[in-house]
């Protein structure tokens, strides 16, 4: 795809191309922040992808760092350039509503592990994004903030959980947003929107956040986040561009002792990434749209030009026991949660988080017993190493996003046999979590007025042999905005 040129307001071009201008100072980061604020007061408040924006507190940030150029200090990768950050991860001064209206006044006394690396890496954060109640659809509407709507298409979802972040880089807002994702939440929307997300590895990007309490009859105690959300969450990047997003990644990525999952010491410079890439067409539960297929066939022609040696299997019977694995284990780490929705959250995700288990009862029954999840626990690490010995030290796998386009506004709520469709058509977006793998997601065109994509898989910490591989898919497709 082809980046916008300097002859474009700044607010429309790339991140990686707004860092340089500062750092050579041919632009202040003030210019980039009230172009970009700007551009949020003119569609914002049709797309309702950001909803909490500070215009003084992020034009005080652009000054200092403003000064700090001027100065000749170091700067950071991202020094200067402008980033949303989400509504469910802790922002100091700002609330952590989750899309929840009981959380507005839950305010963030210090920023989440993530939202600090941007800090430091000179981000500017400019606006708070949107998600679903609970951040637990693919879907982003909530009774606090409202309804976030895709920039192609007002019917389709812009996808959940990180439907706000998508749906502001897509719209002009901000060149880059942070999001997190246990079930497609960063890729799933980037694909909805026509930008890139990436899922990284498990303890690649620290997910520490600042300690909950709740209030119980036994006085303040610490809420402890469940198995799933330790071993199988990431916070992530979303980027108009691959290289947008590949230099968020490296600012984002540091050693983090508070995060029980991360690394101590993050993995050098690799040589020579993967070379094989395997298509996986798709899965026995859910039939491909015809627009998918020929998604997948055009990324595999993009990726043979650019020299990778291409194999194609139907189905992967590993990624499709990943798939309902999630259903068991990320359910039941859900289930605790059901009395709080009851109590707090709105209509939609009451009706959401129904079919969310009415689709896992149909695989695992009402309510399986601790054996069932214990076994799924034990099962999850005999898949770990399986897609680990399929992917060696040269294999990626391309997949779909999903077996169909975006989905029509709200489709979970719909009647209750197309919201149990979706279930088995996100094979891609549940499957790689459940392991901790990363995985990233690359627009190819549009179909219908909406974006497409696909979704590369790759073996832990080959980040950036995913991102090479996304690079040559981007270059190769045809150059697409949702702005006008």
């Amino acid at each position: 795809m082809e980046n916008p040129g300097r002859d474009t307001e700044l607010w429309q071009r790339s991140a990686t191309e707004l860092a340089a201008a500062v750092r050579a100072r041919e632009v202040t980061s003030y210019e980039i922040v009230t172009s970009c604020l700007d551009r949020i007061e003119k569609t914002n408040p049709e797309v309702n992808a950001l909803v909490e924006v500070r215009p003084e507190e992020a034009v005080a940030a652009a000054r200092r760092a403003d000064a700090a150029v001027a100065a000749g200090e170091e700067l950071g990768p991202l020094h200067g350039v402008p980033v949303s950050i989400k509504v469910n991860t802790e922002q100091r001064g700002h609330a952590t509503t989750n899309g929840v209206a009981a959380l507005a006044g839950a305010t963030a006394a210090e920023d989440a592990a993530c939202v600090a690396a941007l800090r430091s890496a000179g981000a500017i954060p400019l606006g708070r994004s949107n998600v679903p109640a609970f951040s637990l659809r693919w879907f982003s509407t909530n009774d606090l903030h409202g309804r976030t709507l895709n920039p192609w298409d007002a019917a389709r979802t812009p996808g959940g959980s990180s439907g706000g972040a998508a749906a502001g880089i897509a719209a002009g807002m901000t060149p880059l947003a942070q999001g997190n994702d246990i079930g497609g939440s960063i890729r799933f929307p980037a694909a909805c929107c026509g930008v890139v997300g990436l899922r990284p590895t498990v303890g690649r990007i620290s997910g520490w956040a600042p300690p909950a309490y709740a209030d119980t009859p036994e006085g303040r105690v610490p809420v402890h986040l469940p198995p799933t959300v330790q071993a199988c969450a990431v916070q992530g990047p979303l980027g108009r561009t691959v290289a947008d997003t590949r230099l968020a990644l490296h600012a984002m990525s540091a050693s983090d002792l508070r995060d029980p999952y991360g690394v101590p010491a993050l993995p050098g410079a690799r040589g020579r990434g993967p070379t094989r890439v395997t298509l996986v067409r798709g899965n026995e539960d859910a039939k491909n749209h015809p627009a998918v297929d020929a998604a997948l066939d055009a990324a595999a022609a993009r990726l043979a030009d650019a020299g990778y040696e291409i194999d194609e299997v139907p189905a992967e019977p590993l990624l499709a026991e990943a798939a309902r694995l999630w259903l068991l284990l990320l359910t039941e780490d859900t289930r605790p949660l059901l009395r709080v929705v009851e109590q707090i959250g709105d209509d939609a995700i009451r009706t959401a988080l129904a079919r969310h288990f009415e689709a896992a009862a149909a695989v695992w029954g009402e309510r399986p017993d601790l054996e069932t999840y214990i076994d799924g626990w034990a099962r999850r690490g005999t898949l770990v190493t399986a897609l680990q010995q399929l992917l060696g030290a040269d294999r990626l796998l391309l997949t779909p996003v999903c077996a169909e386009p975006p989905f029509e506004q709200d489709a979970d709520l719909a009647d209750e046999a197309r919201a149990l469709e979706l279930f088995p058509a996100m094979w891609p977006m549940t499957s790689v979590p459940i392991l901790g793998f990363p995985a990233v997601t690359v627009p190819t065109g549009t179909h219908d007025g909406v974006p497409l994509g696909v979704q590369l898989v790759g073996g832990r910490f080959t980040e950036d042999a995913l991102l090479d591989a996304a690079q040559a898919v981007e270059e190769r497709s045809p150059a697409s905005r949702s702005w006008t």
